[in-house]
């Protein structure tokens, strides 16, 4: 009989276009050796120019979808993503508590195209009670700014942001530099506030890479469900996404995704 693969749930909004959300969760979970399972927080009508509209999941659903599969099948790790209201972040903050299991959260402010997609009422609930969940934050610098106010301008910022969104509760955080003009390469800091690890890649020039955090994330949760350390999987996962940035391709009139199977076309 065939071993069973980690088990990762992804508790997350749905991208009608397939390239961020829980689509492009459960496709980097397939191409990283997994079994996905996701908990819908929201439904987005989104294409390739933006998000056109968005409809939070009541509470009850919400709870029930996370119930229903961690209580049967259980998990191993488990990503979080757009959570859209304080009553979502702090209903899955919740059901995380009662969860013994590595927890990494993409505390989603913003779409790539900058539409929001959490209300600045949820913000107090995602520093009180969602990061101090989180094995892994993976905040992008707008998300770092929405929630603590520092702006990072220069790489050297990243380590004032690192230390201010650990002061939320988080194990590690992973502040994800890809926004800063670091000329020839994106910097990404990945810290628990006493070891450093810098990590860089080479800047690609192309446009195509809706649904980076949401892919960065699902990969961590990824390597951290299949046993690795934190540093060894944040580092796997920063190869897998720059491989699929690399890949990114049109789609639509606007920006397109990243390629989760790259590697199947390599």
């Amino acid at each position: 009989m065939t071993s069973r693969p980690p088990l990762v749930l992804t508790v997350a909004g749905s991208d009608s276009g397939g390239g961020a959300g829980i689509q492009a969760d459960l496709k980097t979970m397939l191409a990283l050796g997994v079994h996905g399972m996701s908990v819908l927080t929201a439904v987005t009508a989104q294409n390739s120019r933006g998000v056109q509209g968005v409809w939070e999941l009541p509470v009850e659903a919400v709870r029930a979808q996370y119930r229903a599969v961690v209580d049967d099948i259980g998990v191993q790790a488990v990503k979080t993503g757009m959570l859209a209201t304080a009553a979502l972040v702090e209903t899955v903050a919740e059901l995380l508590a009662d969860t013994a299991a590595p927890v990494v959260v993409d505390p989603v402010g913003v779409s790539k195209h900058g539409d929001p997609l959490l209300a600045e009422t949820a913000l107090d609930s995602v520093r009180g009670k969602l990061l101090p969940r989180a094995t892994v934050a993976t905040p992008n610098l707008d998300e770092v700014a929405q929630i603590t106010g520092v702006h990072v301008v220069h790489e050297s910022d990243m380590r004032t942001a690192a230390e201010a969104i650990l002061s939320y509760g988080p194990r590690w955080v992973l502040i994800k530099g890809g926004h800063l003009p670091t000329g020839r390469e994106a910097v990404d800091l990945l810290t628990d506030g006493s070891e450093e690890h810098w990590l860089r890649a080479p800047r690609l020039d192309n446009r195509h890479t809706h649904g980076t955090g949401c892919t960065l994330a699902s990969a961590i949760a990824s390597g951290l469900a299949r046993g690795l350390a934190v540093p060894e999987a944040v580092r796997e996962a920063k190869g897998y996404v720059t491989g699929a940035i690399g890949a990114g391709f049109a789609l639509g009139s606007g920006i397109g995704p990243v390629d989760h199977g790259w590697r199947f076309r390599a």
